[in-house]
């Protein structure tokens, strides 16, 4: 009895013996393992979203370079565009995110982690944030070469229909918005998911037509008119101030300076209007305004004198008339004596424009200006009644308010004739105007002018125009030159959108 125990204590005692062995086995085995685990980086481990559990720092370095280095897919238009992240000066801090991966690996000892490993126990995933530059100035550098200049569709200007007064609306473009480009092009960059995305595109309106191309219309309204006078253009963009300033003669242009005095006839009523108003303050009484409205809307020239007689000096009104033009600088427009017939004249006036020896247009010794002239005093009566700014106010300072200046406006306003520039514009369309036109003792017609502000839905703008012919001007084809040219130019201002 007592062999029997003593043998089964034996096999038990070498089986326990044999399963200790074997557990020291196991445990030196798995050690041994985890030693050459962790070496490397934990399986709980990523880099900028780049699992790198199990890799050593140049694996882990390598693998992060091959992900961050694949090109960022653009799609604009109908193109497909790689963007190498190298292109735009993209680079990896690898050395501060494998340090701070190395720091995250050894945050808790190796016994601590072998027991983790051993008994499998869960760990929290740990991400290291991404830490990279690019060169937002090559990245817009790129986008502006490499995408906008080849893929750009660009807008198309509305250009002049030949032979009409009409312009043909240009075509709306697209162009690539790199202020919103950038910063979706750093996201995708910077991430390893989205790596492609549709580049964002603005709408271009067409272009507008340069003033030159208004220029070139006018001309050939003009040829196409056959008109063999000679006339005198101005028209002024009142949002810009660039200007249109010629002579033709015969349709030849006359060299520069391009003034070149003209008979004012009854445009030379804009310059009184702003006398009489320098001298009667805001308030005019009764008698005074009507003399006003004959003077402007009916053309009425004993209201002219009325007004020089009474209001500015009864035998020096015309005079005193072309010094306050002088103050302005417009020193080829004058007035050199009264409307009613019989009148002396006062003084004669030598100007700049009427002593050119290589043209004339025999012009009337009792008033004369040039088309840039009396479309300079529009243009500062306009600016006078806009922003209360201006020559006017600056010439004449505490004489000239703003409120006066609107009022000049509105006379001229009153002035409806629907003939001339009025006639070229739509109707409603507001045209601050005095028209003019001379017949000698026969009737027959030399000179015709007109002077406008006109107001448009798309800008303002000032336009005088003088004709003289040595033998006649017919009325109806200089009518219809002067409303042709009016309504080129308000066509170019009211280009229809596509």
């Amino acid at each position: 009895m007592r062999s029997r125990s003593r043998g089964s204590f034996s096999f038990l005692r070498w089986v326990s013996l044999l399963l200790v062995l074997l557990a020291v086995v196991v445990t030196v085995l798995q050690l041994v393992r985890f030693s050459r685990l962790w070496i490397n980086f934990p399986s709980n481990l990523s880099i900028a979203g780049v699992p790198v559990g199990q890799l050593n720092r140049q694996a882990a370095a390598e693998r992060l370079l091959t992900i961050y280095s694949q090109p960022v897919e653009l799609y604009y238009n109908d193109a497909i565009i790689h963007l190498e992240p190298t292109a735009v000066g993209f680079v990896l801090d690898n050395d501060s995110m494998l340090a701070a991966a190395e720091q995250e690996r050894t945050r808790i000892s190796f016994w601590e982690a072998y027991w983790n490993y051993l008994w499998d126990r869960p760990v929290q995933a740990v991400d290291i944030p991404l830490r990279a530059t690019y060169s937002e100035d090559r990245l817009r550098a790129y986008l502006q070469t490499e995408i906008a200049t080849r893929y750009d569709q660009p807008s198309t200007p509305a250009i002049p229909i030949v032979g009409t007064t009409s312009f043909q609306a240009g075509t709306s473009g697209s162009e690539l918005d790199i202020d919103r480009s950038i910063p979706l092009i750093e996201g995708s960059l910077y991430s390893i998911n989205q790596r492609s995305l549709v580049l964002p595109i603005k709408k271009t309106s067409p272009s507008h037509p340069t003033f030159q191309n208004l220029d070139v219309l006018l001309r050939q309204t003009i040829d196409l008119s056959g008109f063999d006078g000679i006339i005198g253009l101005y028209v002024e963009d009142l949002q810009t101030g660039q200007n249109i300033n010629f002579i033709l003669d015969k349709g030849n242009p006359v060299t520069t300076p391009p003034d070149v005095a003209f008979t004012a006839s009854s445009t030379i009523k804009i310059p009184i209007m702003f006398s009489v108003f320098r001298r009667i303050g805001e308030n005019p009484d009764a008698e005074t305004t009507k003399n006003l409205e004959d003077m402007i809307a009916k053309s009425i020239n004993n209201a002219s004198d009325w007004l020089m007689e009474n209001k500015i000096d009864h035998a020096k009104g015309p005079l005193m008339v072309t010094e306050d033009m002088q103050t302005l600088g417009l020193n080829n427009t004058f007035l050199g004596g009264y409307f009613y017939a019989g009148a002396p004249l006062l003084e004669v006036f030598k100007t700049p424009a009427n002593q050119r020896p290589e043209i004339s247009t025999e012009p009337d010794p009792y008033s004369q200006t040039s088309p840039s002239e009396i479309g300079q005093l529009l243009q500062d009566l306009y600016q006078c009644a806009k922003s209360n700014g201006g020559s006017l106010i600056a010439a004449f300072p505490g004489e000239i308010t703003q409120t006066e200046c609107q009022s000049m406006i509105n006379y001229l306003i009153q002035d409806r004739i629907a003939l001339l520039i009025q006639a070229g514009v739509p109707d409603g369309t507001n045209v601050a105007h005095k028209h003019g036109w001379v017949t000698d003792i026969y009737g027959i017609i030399h000179d015709m002018s007109d002077a406008a502000i006109v107001f448009t839905p798309g800008g303002d703008f000032v336009f005088t125009v003088y004709m003289y012919h040595s033998v006649q001007i017919v009325f109806e084809p200089a009518n219809q030159l002067v409303k042709d040219l009016s309504r080129a130019i308000y066509n170019y201002y009211n280009i229809p959108t596509p």
